[in-house]
């Protein structure tokens, strides 16, 4: 019987990125684009580099990662999936001791409010909690 994979296997699972040129229309991205389809570990990487106390939306985050990658649009189905990775390895990285300022900052992207943050396993307390601290 295979176990299941920990949020932090799925982060350190090796993808390569791709470009995808879709035909149809998808989202919010138009037929004939050039889609950037990225890696949890590259939005983890993205994330690391926003500084403290900064917030941005997983918009601002496609848009740069699309332009970093030669594409025209970052995909926005995967890019919410990984951000759901990024945040529940990172939160295992802290149940597993360590601190705060060594896990990656998932808050920084992620707003309470947002869909992504009610389908987390540890609730979006923990991520006001962390904003809240940020700002003050």
């Amino acid at each position: 019987m295979a176990k299941n994979k920990t949020w932090l296997d799925k982060l350190n699972e090796k993808k390569d990125p791709k470009i995808k040129r879709i035909e149809t229309s998808f989202a919010d991205i138009p037929a004939g684009s050039n889609m950037f389809i990225a890696t949890p570990q590259l939005i983890d990487q993205y994330i690391q580099e926003i500084g403290f106390g900064k917030h941005i939306d997983s918009k601002t985050l496609r848009k740069d990662l699309a332009l970093e990658h030669n594409a025209d649009y970052t995909c926005p189905v995967t890019t919410g999936i990984f951000l759901r990775i990024v945040a529940e390895a990172n939160y295992e990285k802290f149940q597993q001791g360590q601190t705060i300022e060594n896990i990656t900052p998932f808050w920084r992207v992620i707003k309470p409010s947002s869909p992504i943050a009610k389908k987390l396993t540890f609730g979006e307390e923990f991520i006001k909690q962390q904003i809240e601290k940020e700002n003050e």
